[in-house]
């Protein structure tokens, strides 16, 4: 480490690396990620990029952006402000300048703040000249340049030599987190290992970026974050995706059922589908389909065949299958759709979260058509919901909409990987052959499912489909008293499901002056928040809900023991608006974002006081 430098122990540092599309700066972000988790501390990430495959360049709107959290204690968000921030261009550092906490430590490429792209960005003058960052701690190198000089020695072209840019700026951070270049090196290996011009590119950047940290004199503190207190096994950083897909995977192994995902690639949920379309040697069977229709379409197909089916996509998608939906609805078949939630409406915001599509889950399809709505709420959990999600559509034969949200889906944490003898067991309902007893429609006394009835099983011949059945036998109806007993048994059916799920938890107190509510991927901030307001002394507590329809059998009873009662949710006030419906005697107070991006504690500490102080 350099002489000069000391070094500062913390209990947590956020960074966060932003440039112009095409600086690579998402798997800057990652690498670094991996760094953080191979030096052992906990962590969340939170990627921010445009929807433009190559968004206008040097222009604010063309700003991509990858926040990471790393901490020796449990982390639970990517963090409000930076305490580093590498800003490849003018146009990144004015994107990001607000996000950056007074004293914070800027690594600014200068080669980048020519004139043209000082004015392009907004600027009247140079922010480098003109005194507006004389706050913070900057570290100015021509990185661009030392870069395409540290790969002199090897047979790179120019062009090539200029996307290393990124390694060398990485290499810059891995000095001031503390860590040796070898192991930054050894992430590197891990990535490009197997095309050797391209890692020896990368590794020269990245050691150069490492060296010139150590001999320049504005670098006057390094940061030491020690390990995390982490329960003993193996770890993954792993993203909600990969997790949603992983845990679709177990719940169709754990199952005995073949894995089917009929799916339309689409922002932010493409990676589900990507991922699960690797894992043929775990038996999936993974479809590609012309459209979302399609998608689900053949999903439901291969439910009918005897197969757990999924199906992903993100809200414009979610409409489209809504016809498909009540279908799997009426035939009472279980069916996965997995919706990664983003900004809209129509296309909205591509690349940015928001849970926008909480009511279209519930009540987004035509007739009387109940379905159970779960979701996940952090990138690692996204295994476990979607795990959930296959043992409750499959042993109550229904639909599950699993909700989860862009943020959650392309973000990261740490995972630590089960075995799957923890799992619960997930015991589909088969008919047997030749069963004496079997009616399409005979249900269970206790869940007031049907059989699942695989085509080919000998003396089980039947049909389902779209229009409406006579209870038991299964023949097509137009009765009016039967249609009425088919409507209620299928959200009788659904209701039942309260009695497998677990209780709703608390954080906190089970009674106080202020209850917080939640669902979905806000709880990292409102936990954050109300964990640092109750060693404040605040009689506050959180509920952040998981099982949505239906809701956990004590939510009336929680709500019932605080005097106040706020609902905070990245939308106008959906699930807000779901409580009114099913418990209106109490009073909700409400917050809400809708800008495509996360909460942070201090917003929430700020309306929390407020609302505790009125009389």
């Amino acid at each position: 480490m350099g002489k000069k430098a000391n070094i500062i122990n913390l209990d947590d540092l956020v960074v966060k690396f932003a440039g112009d599309s095409g600086d690579g700066m998402q798997l800057t972000g990652t690498l670094f990620s991996e760094l953080a988790a191979l030096n052992g501390n906990d962590l969340a990430t939170f990627p921010d990029f445009p929807a433009e495959i190559r968004a206008p360049h040097n222009t604010v709107a063309g700003v991509s952006g990858f926040q990471v959290h790393v901490g020796k204690r449990k982390i639970y968000t990517p963090g409000d402000l930076c305490d580093i921030l590498v800003a490849m261009n003018p146009a990144s550092l004015r994107a990001n300048l607000k996000w950056t906490k007074k004293g914070a430590t800027i690594i600014i490429d200068e080669s980048t703040f020519e004139e043209k792209a000082i004015l392009k960005a907004g600027y009247q003058e140079s922010p480098l000249t003109d005194g507006s960052l004389k706050d913070y701690n900057i570290i100015k190198a021509p990185i661009s340049e030392l870069a395409v000089k540290s790969l002199e020695g090897l047979d790179i072209n120019k062009k090539v030599a200029m996307r290393t840019k990124n390694m060398f700026a990485l290499g810059i951070v891995a000095y001031l987190f503390n860590v040796k270049v070898e192991k930054a090196v050894s992430i590197i290996e891990k990535k490009f290992g197997n095309k050797e011009m391209i890692f020896r590119a990368n590794e020269a950047a990245i050691r150069s970026g490492y060296e010139f940290s150590e001999s320049h004199d504005s670098i006057k503190n390094i940061y030491n974050v020690g390990p995390a207190s982490l329960e003993k096994g193996r770890y993954r950083n792993i993203t909600g995706n990969v997790a949603t897909a992983w845990g679709l995977l177990a719940g169709a192994e754990k199952s005995g059922r073949p894995f089917f995902l009929g799916s339309y690639p689409i922002t932010p949920a493409t990676e589900i589908l990507m991922e699960l379309s690797i894992h043929k040697s775990l038996g999936a069977k993974v479809y590609q389909a012309e459209d979302e229709i399609a998608g689900i379409c053949s999903a439901i197909g291969a439910s009918f065949a005897g197969s757990f089916a999924t199906t992903t996509t993100s809200g414009p998608g979610l409409s489209l299958k809504s016809e498909a939906i009540g279908l799997a609805v009426i035939t009472e078949l279980p069916l996965v759709i997995v919706n990664v939630q983003r900004a809209g409406p129509s296309t909205g915001m591509p690349t940015k979260s928001e849970q926008s599509d909480l009511l279209q889950a519930l009540y987004g399809r035509n007739g009387e058509c109940p379905l159970i709505v779960i979701s996940a709420s952090s990138p690692a959990n996204c295994f476990y919901y979607a795990y959930i999600a296959s043992k409750l559509s499959m042993e109550h034969m229904t639909p599950v909409i699993l909700l989860t949200e862009g943020y959650l889906g392309l973000g990261s944490e740490l995972l630590k990987i089960p075995k799957m003898s923890e799992l619960e067991d997930i015991n589909p309902p088969l008919a047997k052959p030749n069963d004496p007893d079997f009616k399409p429609y005979k249900r269970d006394a206790e869940k007031l499912i049907r059989k699942w009835a695989v085509p080919g099983t000998e003396g089980l011949r039947h049909r389902i489909g779209g229009l409406e059945k006579t209870n038991v036998d299964g023949n097509v109806s137009t009765d009016p008293l039967n249609h009425e007993l088919m409507v209620k048994l299928r959200e009788e059916k659904v209701k039942k499901v309260e009695n497998y799920i677990p209780d709703q938890e608390v954080v906190g107190e089970e009674s106080g002056d202020l209850l917080v509510v939640g669902w979905g991927g806000t709880e990292g901030a409102l936990i954050s928040t109300v964990k640092k307001m109750q060693e404040e002394n605040y009689k506050i507590s959180l509920a952040h809900f998981n099982y949505i329809k239906p809701l956990p059998k004590n939510t009336k009873s929680i709500l019932s023991k605080f005097k106040k009662i706020i609902v905070c949710e990245l939308n106008m006030g959906q699930f807000v608006d779901y409580l009114k419906i099913n418990f209106p005697e109490f009073e909700y107070h409400k917050y809400n974002k809708v800008q495509g991006q996360p909460f942070h504690v201090n917003e929430l500490t700020e309306v929390f006081k407020n609302l505790l102080e009125e009389k």
